[in-house]
């Protein structure tokens, strides 16, 4: 994906070097009174000059060298922000910058031929890095983490001794060209059956369905042409079976160079080889794909385990994901369960009245039924089978709006017409029953040929990839959860049964798979002492395994509520009732630490779903007038459980009209009041005042290593992109920043829309022309600088930030574009401003899960049977050279863990492995809507809140268009010129609690 062009000023440049030379952090030695669990840590604050002990890395790895803490002074310039008079007791550093003063900031990035070029030009090259280059520009591994209890866990991983032998690739050329894999894997299958003991010399090829060939040793040639000839089963009728003749040219490539390989998984080596990465993965996928359905890198087939219904027509079938990956010991197979939901191979008239719900075998259809199947049945393959033995396969293009009795078509060229109905019965002597149903179409809108729903039925293993319903979803994630036990024996079992041993593909180019999970060291981190209010009985908590409540504690800011309103939305609560249960809600507001006043501006209001619009303007405006012009502060809301569009009509409506905090509450809770429901919407509302629930108690005393001894600031960003089959609908941007310090508690959040499956985040820095104004800086990183000194009254100089959902094919350009909109934004502020950025990628969607060495060990596991919270991983099965780790912050709660996965790709603050793992998981406890850890950062969780949320901003008659980048919850400037039209701008007030829901 190409770099977007960045509109640029002589002052704000800034780039990416390619080399970090510092590489071994310290880890901070830690205090056992914060370790024992026995109380609170020692309350005084640790001095700026820590005591630091260096971790030696295992055996053979030796990739050590000491790393100061400190960094460059910068220059402390006064144009931007002054520092505030409220210093962190700890030692209040010097701002650390990128660069010394008075130099320009200047970004460098080095070209495959090994010249350096500005990257302010290089934003409008189109990026065709060979991978083996990307990674020199990633943070190394500064060593590896110490702190916390040690303990063994498996990993799903699987050692994969590699080849011996030469890989060489070749280029495949089909004529006349096809654009199935399924066809061009036919074609050279038949091309080995017939030439592998003669002209292949006796190989064995691997082939990736397209353009390349990969053999283990040299063919005989370098380049030679091929006649294969090819049955088309869909084509028979009665006579000969019909053969297509293709022309296949074999040439050869290149030779991979698996020296590089071992020395890059050595750690000897920062860049890996990716071409022969790809190789392997092709080769150990070969005989998977001729057993099973291949989606992506997962394999499905209803062998595996029986298909489960999911309704509507459709079923879940259950497989594996497969990928071959380099880690530290060596290459690793990583294996995993996987499920996905399929059409069932359904006749077509079963296949609709499962849509629908009801028998259509008599009645006909209306038009939205119509509609309804038209729109499951496109591009979907199904099969005739009113012929015998042949089963011609066809893609369905559309339905008719007329009944198949009606339709007629001319069968010469002198227009002679003549029924469906009666082709049918002429030429196959098939009698059509349901005469009242629509005929599928097949084939394009020229040429389009009628085919009876009765004499159909769906090919089997096509893969739905439109949008589930809520009970599909359900059915589907009940297929796919099971307990880490389970599903550790399933991945051996999957092993087993997958043979590689005896893979044909395997045995040729000399890979072997071990069969035993990979054993791995890990570390379980110490919970983090939390802090709440002097006037609870409990002022200090440790959460124990993962989770904590608010019995006999009270929130440590506690906020006031003194005006609210509540409406109702649900027909089957009465209003005797929605009173009792606002009254039991400020009861636990008020005896979790808010002051909370027992009576709205005016009697609860009972208002029908279709009219949420009026009903929330009239209840606004009556508490408006007889507020004499004071704001309602909150609104509380009472929703049927099932309520289509209301919760996000509701959202919208407050938080871009009329700038209102609401709080939602289903039906189902206000006639059941639990007291741990209660206790955990008074969190949320607490929060969304603006209050806090509680703090880490390390924050306040000032000792968390690289966040407390200078302001530092925390972001979150994510980018969520349209649901499959949204063709034209925006990506939706989101970063949250902290607004305070050095508590990092708080958050504040900005959201855009930008360019249909755009993954750069293409508002952090901007700038527009402005008439009077001239050349106008911008963007949410900006924006959230300044709100962050308005809060603290002092500027960031330090910044962490998280982000979210980048593949790993994307980190380079994601690296290279956000840093540098970082550090422009930062520039625009004030001369030299440069504050150093680490930079972290957080990943969920992986396939790797840990489970506990023995499931019998009860000090092992939580109550649902994964490892415990805070289990941290950085060695065995992580990246040979880079810094990451995986880290399962979170207690289960059903099926089995999945631990998040960061990578650290850029580090100018020089954090240790324990500094940056410890800081993760201790923020995971700050989580405001919950009493337990959460299984992502919290800056990162609430970006990707923030993001699903400002879906429900865009109203349904604002069609989406494709485009460019998108305007801002701020004003929009600069968004309508992209193509895609910005957002509605958020109100104040909800910017900091949107996420919070």
């Amino acid at each position: 994906m190409p770099i977007r062009q960045m509109r640029e000023t002589s002052e704000q440049h800034c780039v990416i070097k390619t080399q970090l030379q510092n590489a071994m952090n310290a880890a901070q030695k830690n205090s056992k009174t914060g370790q024992s669990g026995k109380g609170p840590p020692n309350q005084e604050p640790v001095s700026g000059k820590a005591t630091q002990e260096q971790t030696s890395p295992p055996p053979g790895r030796n990739r050590g060298r000491r790393r100061g803490r400190g960094g460059r002074k910068s220059d402390q310039g006064e144009a931007f922000m002054r520092p505030s008079s409220r210093p962190c007791t700890a030692a209040h550093k010097p701002v650390i910058a990128a660069q010394p003063a008075g130099e320009a900031v200047v970004v460098k990035a080095v070209l495959p031929n090994g010249s350096a070029q500005n990257a302010g030009n290089m934003c409008n090259l189109d990026l065709g890095f060979p991978s083996s280059r990307k990674a020199q520009g990633f943070t190394p591994r500064p060593g590896y983490g110490q702190l916390g209890v040690k303990c063994i866990v498996k990993a799903n991983h699987f050692l994969a001794e590699l080849p011996d032998k030469d890989l060489n690739q070749y280029d495949v050329t089909i004529t006349p060209e096809v654009s199935s894999r399924t066809v061009n894997r036919a074609i050279m299958a038949e091309l080995v059956k017939l030439y592998k003991e003669s002209d292949l010399g006796m190989r064995l090829p691997a082939y990736d369905g397209r353009k390349s060939l990969y053999t283990a040793g040299e063919l005989p040639f370098s380049w030679k042409e091929f006649t294969v000839r090819l049955i088309d089963e869909d084509d028979v009728i009665n006579g000969p079976k019909r053969e297509r003749e293709y022309k296949v040219v074999i040439r050869f490539v290149a030779r991979a160079n698996l020296y590089h390989m071992n020395q890059f998984l050595a750690g000897k080596r920062a860049d890996g080889p990716q071409e022969a990465l790809k190789i392997l993965d092709i080769v150990l996928r070969e005989a998977s794909i001729k057993r099973y359905c291949p989606v992506g890198r997962s394999f499905f087939s209803p062998d595996i385990r029986r298909p489960q219904p999911l309704g509507d027509g459709l079923e879940a079938w259950c497989g594996f994901y497969q990928s071959i990956r380099p880690t530290q010991m060596g290459l690793s197979l990583n294996i995993d369960m996987a499920s996905a939901a399929f059409i069932e191979a359904l006749p077509v008239i079963e296949f609709v009245a499962q849509l629908l719900g009801k028998d259509v075998s008599s009645r006909p259809l209306s038009d939205s039924d119509r509609v309804k199947i038209k729109k499951a049945l496109r591009g979907v393959k199904v099969e005739v089978t009113h012929r015998g033995n042949v089963r011609r396969k066809y893609r369905v293009s559309g339905l008719t709006t007329q009944p198949t009795r009606e339709l007629v078509f001319p069968v010469d060229d002198n227009s002679t017409m003549k029924s469906v109905v009666e082709y049918f019965q002429e030429m196959y002597g098939f009698t059509i029953q349901y005469t009242h149903l629509p005929c599928l179409q097949v084939g394009n809108q020229k040429k389009a040929n009628y085919l009876p729903m009765e004499a159909c039925k769906i090919v089997e293993g096509q893969r739905y990839t439109k949008r589930l319903s809520e009970k599909q979803i359900t059915s589907l994630l009940k297929v796919t959860c099971q307990r880490p036990r389970d599903r550790e024996n399933s991945v051996l079992q999957t092993v087993q049964h997958n043979s590689y041993d005896q893979d044909p593909y395997a045995k040729e180019f000399g890979i072997k798979i071990s069969e035993k999970l990979a054993s791995v060291e890990a570390r379980v981190l110490p919970a983090p002492w939390l802090k709440y209010h002097e006037t609870g009985k409990e002022k200090d908590c440790l959460p124990h395994v993962g989770q904590w409540n608010m019995m006999n504690k009270k929130m440590i800011n506690g906020m006031t509520v003194s005006r609210w309103a509540c409406i109702n939305f649900s027909r089957s609560v009465q209003e005797s009732v929605a009173r009792g249960f606002c009254n039991e809600l400020a009861q636990m507001c008020q005896v979790s630490g808010m002051e909370f006043n027992p009576e709205p501006v005016i009697p609860i209001y009972t208002a029908r779903p279709e009219q949420v619009e009026k009903a929330l303007k009239h209840v606004y405006h009556s508490c408006i007038n007889k507020l004499k012009g004071k704001e309602l502060e909150l609104l509380l809301a009472i929703l049927p459980d099932s309520n289509g569009s209301l919760y996000g009509d509701i959202k919208r409506i407050c938080e871009t009209d009329l700038g209102l905090i609401s709080q939602c509450c289903l039906t189902k809770h206000v006639f059941k009041i639990s007291k741990q429901y209660l206790a955990n919407v008074s969190l949320k509302i607490n929060v969304k005042m603006g209050g806090r629930n509680t703090v880490l108690l390390d924050a306040i005393s000032c000792r968390i290593p690289l966040v407390s001894d200078i302001p530092t600031i925390i972001f979150g960003a994510d980018v969520t992109h349209p649901e499959n089959g949204e063709d034209s609908s925006p990506s939706i941007a989101a970063v949250v920043a902290s607004q305070d310090w050095p508590e990092v508690t708080k958050y504040a959040g900005l959201v855009c829309a930008q360019a249909h499956r755009q993954e750069l985040i293409q508002d952090l820095y901007k700038t527009w022309q402005d008439p009077a104004r001239g050349t106008v800086s911008g963007g949410m990183i900006r924006d959230l600088l300044i709100s962050f000194r308005k809060a603290t009254g002092q500027k960031p100089q330090r910044i962490i930030f998280y982000r979210d959902g980048v593949s790993e094919g994307q980190f380079y350009q994601v690296l290279l574009f956000e840093l540098d909109a970082i550090r422009k934004a930062c520039a625009s502020l004030e001369p030299n401003y440069q504050p150093p950025v680490t930079f972290i990628v957080v990943q969920k969607r992986h396939h790797t899960r840990l489970f506990a060495n023995n499931h019998k060990d009860r000090s092992s596991i939580d109550k649902s049977g994964n490892i415990l919270p805070g289990t941290v991983v950085d060695t065995k099965i992580c990246h040979p050279t880079e810094f990451d780790f995986y880290l399962c912050s979170h207690a289960g709660i059903q099926g089995t863990s999945r631990p998040a996965h960061y990578h650290v790709l850029w580090d100018e603050n020089n954090f240790t492995a324990d500094g940056i793992q410890s800081l993760t998981n201790n923020l995971c406890y700050t989580y405001a809507r919950c009493t337990r850890s959460v299984s992502v950062v919290p800056p990162a969780y609430y970006a990707h809140l923030a993001a699903f949320r400002a879906r429900f901003y865009m109203e349904p008659d604002m069609p989406p268009e494709s485009g460019g980048c998108g305007g801002g919850v701020k004003s929009g400037k600069g968004g309508g010129e992209s193509g895609v039209r910005p957002l509605p701008a958020l109100k104040e007030n909800v910017k900091r609690v949107m996420f919070y829901c």
